[in-house]
């Protein structure tokens, strides 16, 4: 049976979500403590949360798709949380890079 989103259990997403935020979380926390960031922000927390949950959730898909082992998919999406939106960035360029392969066309053309 072929597996769509819906087709996941509700601790499927607790966990993935839940795995990618502490990421996010830890990501901030390290940033605070390097003097990167000023001081704690719950807004900046909270969005940092979002963000890193958003990429886990992208970077569960993409792991399913490539049918990659549950632990390893467990370690990429901690990762891509803790990365947040550099993990976005990540992602667009190999969706560009794909597209330009489907369509025959050169990458710094998109």
């Amino acid at each position: 049976m072929e597996k769509d989103p819906t087709s996941y259990s509700i601790a499927t997403y607790f966990w993935v979500i839940g795995l990618s935020a502490w990421g996010g979380i830890a990501g901030y926390i390290r940033r605070i403590k390097s003097k990167s960031k000023a001081a704690f922000s719950l807004a900046e927390l909270v969005g940092e949360v979002c963000i890193s949950g958003f990429v886990g959730m992208l970077t569960f898909y993409f792991c399913e798709s490539a049918k990659i082992p549950p632990i390893l998919a467990a370690a990429f999406i901690g990762i891509s949380g803790h990365m947040g939106s550099r993990s976005l960035f990540f992602m667009e360029a190999l969706l560009k890079r794909k597209v330009a392969v489907w369509l025959g066309e050169d990458i710094d053309d998109l």
